[in-house]
């Protein structure tokens, strides 16, 4: 990979329509969002909650001034192991022309590391059932699927 040519930020709302178009770029992400020159009100409402709240951290991965890559980290505290913070990784994207280049592996490292600096003592995150490349992925960068996950549509 160019690492030298990819730097890993705070997401900024310039970045927004990039980010809205990685989340739909696939199969699954095409469900879920819509993209466009013209975003939805919701996503810019969604991404002030997140820049307002200290425990969230959307960060991108930018090469050649392009958002390339995305993901959200939330910042849990709890009670459970002791009153361990943890980390939770969530909407990850990586263009579909920077897949395969290590950019994923590079931003997982990276959000990884950022959890650590912030004292969280596990990181956990989901990924949907229907991504299998996605489930390889992650255990090669030493995750392990030990929890069953359930969801309830509001």
């Amino acid at each position: 990979m160019r690492a030298n040519t990819v730097a890993f930020r705070r997401a900024v709302s310039g970045d927004l329509a990039a980010i809205v178009a990685l989340l739909a770029d696939d199969p699954i992400g095409r469900e879920r969002e819509t993209a466009g020159t013209r975003l939805d009100a919701c996503y810019a409402e969604a991404f002030a909650a997140i820049e307002r709240d200290p425990s969230q951290l959307l960060a991108v991965a930018e090469r050649s001034l392009r958002v390339v890559g995305v993901l959200q980290l939330s910042f849990i505290p709890g009670l459970t192991r002791r009153g361990m913070l943890r980390g939770q990784i969530e909407g990850v994207r990586v263009a579909a022309g920077e897949r395969g280049t290590g950019l994923g592996r590079a931003l997982l490292e990276w959000a990884v590391e950022a959890c650590r600096e912030r004292g969280c003592g596990l990181v956990q995150l989901t990924t949907d059932k229907r991504r299998p490349a996605a489930h390889a992925f992650y255990e090669t960068l030493g995750f392990q699927a030990t929890h069953r996950g359930y969801k309830l549509p509001l």
